[in-house]
């Protein structure tokens, strides 16, 4: 839902304004402003608005939110105070709700009162629809359905939702319909990694509108209830996000979530996290995967250094931006009440556990999961180092390989890692569901039908076997 806001007595708008409600759920919602200033350029802006129902902001994005009694004000942060004529800034926001959300009559920018045409409150979200997937939580050092059965979660990633959007190129890589996610089941897959952006959720200004805030966390909504109606359990997963790091091993230079950066940033990351929690807080059976590939070890020389900035953030060494650390994002998760399974991967773009309980999360709810990746090429990547370095944290708590593959268009290295993982009754997905060349990245399938690779093949048949 989109309010435009203007001047009273149909005189020229000194600002217009576009607040939505990007997402609502039982107790909350995810709102976004975006005002643009139609007078002379400002050197500093802040936005204020009334509350009519009750509603009170808890955090946000892109400006310095607070609220007083019914008052919510919005100050620019330090890198986005000048607005000059006929320019625009957005801002969001997470809050709390009841009743019927009304939206707000009345914005000013700067102390100028523009006067808004009343729009019908959002309807809220509906209830999660039953779902076939299990619910789950940990017990030991194992993933257990509701009815205390032992889970193992084998499947695929689903590539596209990190990169599309930033990329203006859409939501998905490929189709995400109702075929092509039964596709997957055919497979005998049980589970599915959805990677996504920080930016495109939250809705920030440098994405096209069409692919990001609201049309973005519908199209993810949508896709997790379809993996869940095939039975299979999403596992929602936090792959690119903003900040600048141009040191050792970066993959851009850009201050955008365009590609893997060492560590999550403070500045959006809890925010993202505490949104999709509250989405997905009310079913069980979503996972999430906090971060994709950590890999502050990069950015430092002694490995005690890059642990404690992937327990605790803040100022790592060799990163420019304040970093979110697992327990920040743990943090977030929970102080929204879910209690979903989170996966915490290590470092070494998640390829080294050797620290991992040392430095593990504090959860209260006790449903904390190790993640790990591995590809032919990575540093640990052999039955030696499996036992070392995996066995003892597979021993404590459950692990999940939330990405395997291998760059040679084929499965022999895949094969190994399926047994020393079916040996221990652990879990593994196959990077990636995606009709990409394996030349240029593991790729399962030639056709979204489910055509496999030779890499593919591995994959699938194992799959066939032990899910017959």
């Amino acid at each position: 839902m989109t309010v435009p806001v203007f001047t009273a007595q149909g005189a020229a708008p000194a600002c217009s304004v576009e607040y939505s409600v990007t997402s609502q759920w039982d107790t909350g919602f995810q709102g976004a402003v975006r005002i643009t200033n139609n007078t002379a350029a400002v050197s500093s802006w802040s936005i204020s608005f009334d509350f009519g129902d009750g509603q009170k902001v808890s955090q946000g994005w892109n400006a310095k939110w607070s609220q007083s009694g019914t008052t919510v004000t919005a100050a620019n942060e330090s890198y986005n105070g000048s607005l000059a004529t006929g320019a625009s800034v957005s801002a969001g926001f997470l809050a709390s709700w009841s009743g019927t959300n009304a939206v707000p009559t009345s914005f000013k920018l700067n102390g100028t009162t523009c006067n808004v045409d009343s729009e019908p409150s959002p309807t809220p979200t509906e209830p999660p629809a039953s779902s076939t997937a299990p619910a789950l939580h940990v017990s030991g050092n194992k993933l257990v359905d509701a009815d205390g059965r032992n889970r193992r979660l084998l499947g695929v990633n689903r590539s596209g939702g990190e990169f599309m959007c930033v990329q203006g190129y859409g939501i998905w890589d490929g189709p995400v319909d109702d075929t092509a996610v039964k596709a997957i089941a055919d497979w005998k897959a049980n589970a599915v990694r959805i990677p996504l952006n920080e930016e495109c959720w939250l809705g920030l200004s440098d994405i096209k509108p069409e692919y990001a805030g609201a049309n973005y966390i519908a199209a993810v909504k949508d896709l997790v209830a379809k993996v869940e109606a095939h039975g299979m359990t999403p596992i929602v997963e936090l792959h690119w996000t903003y900040g600048q790091y141009t040191g050792n091993s970066a993959g851009c230079s850009d201050v955008h979530a365009t590609c893997q950066k060492p560590m999550p940033d403070m500045q959006y990351t809890p925010s993202f996290w505490s949104s999709v929690a509250s989405t997905f807080k009310a079913d069980p059976a979503v996972v999430f995967d906090l971060f994709n590939e950590p890999y502050p070890d990069r950015a430092t020389s002694t490995s005690t250094q890059a642990w404690q900035c992937w327990k605790d953030g803040g100022s790592c060494p060799g990163i420019g931006y304040e970093v979110a650390g697992m327990q920040d994002m743990v943090d977030a998760v929970r102080g929204t009440g879910a209690k979903n399974v989170v996966m915490a991967g290590g470092l070494a773009y998640s390829n080294d556990l050797g620290q991992w309980l040392t430095y593990r999360p504090t959860d209260p709810t006790g449903n904390l999961v190790a993640a790990y990746h591995v590809y032919n090429f990575n540093t640990c990547a052999s039955e030696s180092c499996w036992n070392s370095t995996l066995a003892p944290v597979a021993a404590q708590v459950p692990l999940v390989a939330g990405e395997i593959g291998e760059n040679t268009c084929s499965h022999s290295f895949v094969d190994q890692v399926m047994k020393w993982f079916d040996d221990r009754g652990l879990s593994y997905l196959g990077w990636t569901w995606n009709t990409w060349d394996c030349s240029s990245g593991p790729s399962l399938i030639s056709n979204y039908d489910g055509t496999p690779t030779s890499y593919g093949i591995g994959l699938r048949d194992h799959l066939r076997a032990i899910n017959p």
